[in-house]
């Protein structure tokens, strides 16, 4: 299993922040989609013994990408840096860092411990109030740089904008590659900068739809096996692969609870399909949803309470919202087009969606109350919505034509609708899945 998961320690240790810092005001406001991003130095890290060199450039490497992806800050050059990462160690040197107009800076250091593992600290301080806004100590083992350097950013995030962050996550999705004629599916998955990346499955049956756990190192999936189509779930610690129940029908759309405790999904028979969710201790399921129509796409709110779905039994393709035991379904998009594939914000404030309207394809959110509809992008064809764990960025995929067919790739955006750009996997994706913030 990824080092992540075996990561033996992360503390939370306060560094002697100014004795005001709790008064700092600083703050990007995300909601707005500032235009004008605010002014970041990160230096290269101190390194108090040779073990900790490679780590104190790479760990501020990783930092810089992570905030940078955001839109909301802009790399000062550290070509223009006065100041030298040594001497700030004892004394930051404001009005040098103000000259180059840096607005926040970032410094710290990395020592390797006696028993072998890695001290990494880091300092974030506001130039213009010359004081440290926030300061930690993270000690782990020195494969996992990478995770701190994420953790870093996420602080770095939340202090600055007061949300919480999203770097320290990683992303599923299904890996293509091939002729279109002929496209080998691959369960993949990455950490959200796309590094760590490895394949879940060889490609040898077709596997779609894969879905985090919110609760546990586990995904869903549909796959199939046989050409049978299964709902499956992947254990990612220890790669054992298990099927669903065994439905006399097609199950597909699977998507667990806010608790990991059930799985709710689509099974289809004769032609349409109802919403079963199963109970993945005792495997019982439960229908509900019982119409002549396709129901489908099913998704929890956060606190588990309700069920938004997809829907034609109006005659078009629409969003619906039940109560979590199927009472009450009442429809809730009403604007030109279809809609489809809806997903709840983790924050409960939003539900995100395509919509297909006049030959294009859109991403779009709406409150559960239908009301507030947003379209943040569109394009010939772009599905699978997912939200990062603050609910403030989505990732989907994106299909546009080639010489070759059709690629899809992975992008995220921000609920502004700014700041729209490619995830780095390795080739062609689909289908993504946003996991929570790793345990």
């Amino acid at each position: 299993m990824k080092h992540m998961v075996t990561m033996l320690f992360v503390g939370l240790l306060a560094l002697g922040a100014c004795s005001n810092s709790a008064h700092a005001e600083l703050r990007v406001d995300v909601t707005k989609g500032t235009m004008n991003p605010i002014p970041i130095a990160i230096t290269n890290f101190v390194a108090k013994d040779p073990a900790g060199a490679e780590f104190a450039t790479s760990i501020p490497q990783v930092i810089s990408s992570d905030l940078s992806s955001t839109g909301l800050f802009r790399l000062v050059d550290p070509r223009a840096f006065i100041q030298d990462s040594a001497s700030m160690q004892t004394q930051i040197r404001f009005a040098e860092w103000k000259a180059i107009n840096a607005q926040v800076l970032v410094n710290g250091s990395v020592t390797r411990t006696p028993d072998g593992k890695t001290r990494v600290e880091f300092r974030l301080f506001d130039v213009f109030g010359q004081q440290q806004l926030t300061g930690m100590a993270y000690m782990t083992t020195p494969q996992n740089w990478r995770r701190i350097a994420h953790i870093i950013s996420d602080e770095i995030y939340k202090r600055l904008t007061g949300e919480g962050g999203y770097f320290d996550t990683r992303m599923v999705y299904i890996a293509e590659s091939g002729p279109a004629t002929k496209r080998i599916k691959r369960l993949a998955i990455m950490d959200q900068d796309g590094a760590n990346h490895r394949y879940l499955t060889d490609g040898s049956n077709l596997v779609l739809t894969p879905r985090f756990s919110p609760s546990t190192q586990t995904i869903t999936y549909m796959s199939y096996v046989g050409n049978k189509p299964r709902v499956y779930i992947y254990d990612l610690e220890t790669g054992r692969q298990e099927v669903i129940g065994d439905f006399k029908g097609m199950t597909f759309a699977p998507r667990f609870s806010p608790d990991g405790s059930k799985v709710v999904m689509s099974l289809s028979k004769n032609g349409n399909s109802d919403i079963y969710s199963m109970d993945l201790k005792s495997r019982r399921s439960m229908q509900l949803t019982n119409s002549n129509s396709i129901d489908t796409s099913p998704s929890y709110a956060p606190d588990g309470s309700k069920i938004a779905f997809e829907s034609d039994r109006g005659g078009t393709q629409q969003i619906y919202v039940m109560n979590a035991d199927g009472s009450n379904p009442h429809r809730i998009t009403f604007g030109d087009g279809r809609y489809a594939s809806p997903v709840w914000s983790p924050r409960g404030d939003l539900i995100a969606f395509v919509k297909m309207l006049k030959g294009q394809f859109y991403i779009g959110v709406i409150r559960p109350d239908g009301k507030g509809e947003r379209l943040l992008s569109n394009a010939f064809h772009m599905e699978g919505p997912t939200w990062a764990p603050n609910g403030r960025v989505l990732a989907f995929f994106k299909e546009v034509p080639s010489g070759k067919g059709r690629a899809a790739q992975l992008y995220s955006i921000d609920l502004t609708g700014h700041n729209e750009h490619l995830l780095r996997a390795p080739g062609n994706g689909s289908d993504p899945a946003w996991s929570p913030l790793n345990p």
